[in-house]
């Protein structure tokens, strides 16, 4: 199974930023795409932005678009979400997951081996 951990979340102030980050503990990655989730408190699940590792095509929600940007460390087999302008309704649970890539895109669509991780707390209040 595919299991990644996510770190970097905490409390910042509105127009702050983060970066998030996705690991397999030092392993490499072993997807084509990566997808970050989002879930706040009594919500569902939302879709934040999908990374084709191996062309670097991204895809990034309305939602953030323009804030949020992604970065990689191929020797750290990490890769990163850089948060920028934070607002208070991005207050949730990060989630990095493996999902499906298709014809150097990416989907939101997870692998059949992918398996959620733990999450990151990010809380944006003032």
């Amino acid at each position: 199974q595919l299991q990644f951990v996510e770190s970097g979340g905490g409390l910042v102030q509105p127009g702050g930023s983060l970066r998030l980050s996705c690991s397999a503990s030092g392993a490499p990655l072993g997807a084509s795409a990566i997808g970050w989730f989002r879930q706040a408190p009594g919500k569902g699940r939302e879709e934040v932005s999908c990374i084709n590792i191996r062309t670097n095509f991204a895809n990034f929600a309305y939602s953030v678009k323009g804030r949020f940007t992604f970065s990689r460390d191929n020797a750290e087999n990490t890769v990163y979400l850089q948060m920028n302008n934070l607002k208070p309704e991005d207050t949730a649970v990060y989630y990095c997951v493996a999902v499906r890539a298709s014809d150097g895109f990416c989907t939101y669509r997870t692998l059949p081996t992918a398996k959620w991780g733990q999450g990151t707390q990010v809380t944006v209040a003032s």
